[in-house]
Formats: structure tokens, sequence, C-alpha cells
């Protein structure tokens, strides 16, 4: 049998060791390709982004049509004033002339001997928003002069907003009711009636006045 020296057993030994650490690297070497694959095959995780919530059964509907813009409201129309009954004997300011019991319907009192330059002062007669265009004076005469009431604003200085031409109508207790156009007069006002005549004697007396539109 033939004897071999150690050196020749150490160098076998040496090249088994290498084999098998080779043999070892590979192993390990297709472990680690095995894992990075099984990690790179893994998905990411989901991200998740903010989403508009879908009512179930909803998907494809149509949103509803804006609500038509509001009707602008109409603007509503002042209601004209139903004026009051102003009672001659009732002025604020009854200047240069009398009262006297009266013989028209109704009763009371009217206002007489009334001559030129004396008036009638109402304060504070609210014409409303709609104006007053013309005015119904309760008249009677006995005289055969012929004047004019009239009926200014605010001043007896200030130019008249409508008159009326009064003569004889059969007595001083005849009554008729005579009207007066109106320049149109809204607001409020202080009334004046003013009486004027070519002569200057007494010439009407004064029941009543009302305005109207």
């Amino acid at each position: 049998m033939e004897n071999r020296s150690p050196t020749v057993y150490r160098t076998r030994s040496w090249q088994n060791r290498r084999r098998a650490l080779l043999a070892l690297g590979g192993a390990v070497l297709v472990l680690v390709g095995y894992l990075l694959g099984r990690w790179q095959d893994t998905p990411a995780d989901p991200v998740i982004t903010g989403q508009t919530a879908v009512t179930p059964g909803a998907a494809g509907a149509s949103a509803p049509p804006p609500a038509p813009p509001s009707a602008t409201p109409a603007s509503v129309e002042p209601a004209p004033v139903n004026y009051p009954v102003l009672q001659a004997e009732a002025a604020t300011e009854l200047a240069g002339v009398e009262t006297e019991s009266t013989g028209d319907e109704g009763g009371g009192e009217n206002v007489g001997w009334v001559n030129r330059d004396d008036y009638l002062r109402f304060d504070n007669f609210d014409f409303g928003a709609v104006p007053a265009t013309s005015a119904r004076i309760r008249v009677s005469s006995g005289s055969g002069i012929t004047g004019r009431v009239q009926i200014r604003l605010d001043s007896r200085a200030n130019d008249p907003v409508g008159e009326l031409s009064v003569s004889n109508t059969g007595g001083w207790q005849s009554w008729r009711t005579d009207t007066a156009v109106l320049k149109p007069v809204t607001g409020t006002h202080t009334v004046f009636l003013t009486f004027t005549s070519d002569d200057g004697g007494e010439f009407v007396n004064l029941n009543w006045l009302r305005f109207d539109h």
C-alpha cells in the first residue's frame, strides 16, 4: 500500500472545505436572491387620498338644478289718504271772522262775516304720498260781491295752490259745495284759507272743506 505524505492529506482536506464553503456560499446567494424577489413582489401599501363621499345609488345622477333667483318684490304703491273734513270753526287760527250756528245739514257752526284779508289756518295737515288734486268747499253768500277763497301752503305770502270764485248763492244760509282744482300736493303742511275780493265788504260764509285726490 502506498504511503501518502501528510501534505497531500492537508491539501485534499483544504480543497474539500473550499468546495463546501463555495457550495454554502452559493446556497446563501440563492436564498438571498429568493428573499429579494419576494420583497420586490410584495405590493406596496395603498395610498389613501381624500375622496368625495358618494351616496349609494346616486352614481351617475345629475346634480339638482340651482334654485331660481328670488324675484324682486314689486314696490308697494302708497295708499291714498282718506282726508278728514276740516270744519271751518275748528281751525287752529281764525283771523277777522266770527262763528255762528249754521242752518246747513249736519248742524254745528259755520264761519261768517268774512272779508278780504281775513284767513283761517290749519296746522300740520298730512296730505300723504298720493297727491291731493282738488278741494271741496262748502260756501254760502247773500252778498252781491264776488270774491275768491284761496288755498295756500305754509305761508299766507306763498302763491295759492288752488282757488275758488264765490258769488251770491241765494242767501247767507243757502249752502252749496264748490270744487277748487289744486296743484298736486303731498306731504305735511300748514294750510291757509285766505279771502280776497275787489270790494271791501263781507262776501262769504264757510262751513267746511275737504281735500280729495
